[in-house]
């Protein structure tokens, strides 16, 4: 059955799919993007470092390592060689860990032809510079259109075909505003989409960079309270005020409040509480319980990116004089050594604030000691 247009919606437009595109990042995400973009029809080389990984890619269509028991499709093809993956690429996705963007687009800086749009699929904020990912990679990548791609996104399901939607965000220049159908963002979200993984559309990078940079941080602190044995209410608060500080931040550096009532931000941010699936959440409620943070994940060395986006999320708020209180709660536990209780009762017993921040009223909560003596006997 054809749909015709609902009365008001955009015009549609027909845009080109690029026809190669190269997948930085044989992990679990970077996998499940390259699956995405080859169900939609693309030719795609994927890039990892581990020979076994690869290897097992290109003889067996699996990543057992990063997603067991998720069949690939046929026709994706993984390289060991930057060269190899990124030659004759239309355009490149980056999929790595947030801590690695700057060194992974040095090494794809020698081998991408002039002028191909990059997409950094890592969520996070330089700790030393306080650049967020796309400005990371644009010093290392000069002269190529930069964009993100971000959205709330489980790679396991996304891989499986479950229905998924996300953000892909780049500057729309002049021409990109005449022409639509060849912009970087567009072209791109049509080489993602397939009859389960929608891609909208954004312009507003640093409103989807900060939602993704934030939630991760967020989700530690519900984590955390949920593992102290608090349930929906508190959840909700901690998700629905961490929802202001990601607006508050996005707003000081430029980008627009809507973006992060969007799947960047919001949707990122529901889905990373509203289950251990998350590393994040995980992280926040095995802390929560008592787990001391060498022995979370029985040991194993397992990246947690809101870990190191408490810092430098909090590095960069100061820096622009941004107060982002449940951001810095999850710092003082995770960097300053302060206790899980204390931390999270003088959090809870702050002054209150009006809710819509226009209205600029700030006064001392009556029951701060109350709260501060139940709050921090409750969770120790």
């Amino acid at each position: 059955m054809k749909l015709e247009p609902v009365s008001g919606d955009p015009l549609p437009f027909s845009a080109k799919p690029y026809g190669r595109i190269a997948v930085v990042g044989a992990g679990s995400w970077g996998t499940a993007l390259a699956a995405t973009a080859r169900q939609a029809g693309a030719e795609v080389r994927l890039w990892g470092r581990s020979r076994e990984v690869v290897d097992e890619i290109n003889a067996r269509g699996t990543n057992a390592r990063y997603l067991p028991d998720v069949p690939l499709p046929q026709g994706l093809r993984a390289c060991r060689g930057l060269r190899a993956a990124l030659s004759g690429a239309e355009a490149v996705m980056i999929v790595v860990p947030s801590r690695s963007v700057r060194s992974v687009a040095r090494e794809v800086a020698e081998f991408i032809d002039p002028g191909v749009p990059v997409a950094v699929c890592a969520k996070g904020i330089e700790p030393e510079s306080g650049l967020l990912m796309t400005q990371v990679a644009e010093q290392e990548l000069p002269g190529h259109p930069m964009g993100v791609v971000s959205g709330p996104t489980f790679a396991r399901e996304t891989a499986l075909g479950h229905p998924t939607a996300a953000t892909v965000a780049f500057p729309f220049s002049y021409e990109d505003r005449l022409h639509p159908g060849e912009s970087p963002a567009v072209r791109l979200s049509v080489t993602l989409s397939t009859g389960s993984f929608r891609a909208y559309i954004s312009d507003d990078l640093v409103g989807v960079e900060i939602g993704g940079a934030v939630k991760n941080v967020i989700a530690i602190a519900c984590g955390m309270m949920t593992g102290a044995g608090f349930a929906e209410n508190t959840r909700a608060a901690l998700i629905t005020r961490g929802v202001d500080e990601m607006k508050v931040l996005a707003e000081a550096l430029g980008g627009r409040r809507e973006t992060v009532t969007g799947l960047s931000g919001v949707g990122d941010l529901a889905l990373t509480c509203a289950s251990t699936t998350s590393r994040n959440m995980s992280l926040g409620a095995q802390l929560g319980q008592g787990v001391p943070r060498a022995d979370c994940f029985d040991g194993a060395p397992i990246v947690v990116e809101g870990e190191f986006n408490a810092k430098s999320v909090t590095d960069l708020a100061r820096r622009v004089g941004v107060s982002m209180p449940i951001c810095e709660t999850v710092r003082a536990i995770l960097h300053d050594g302060t206790e899980l209780g204390p931390a999270f009762a003088a959090l809870w017993a702050r002054p209150i604030e009006s809710e819509p921040r226009a209205l600029g009223l700030s006064f001392d909560h009556p029951a701060s000691d109350q709260a501060i003596a139940t709050l921090a006997e409750r969770i120790s």
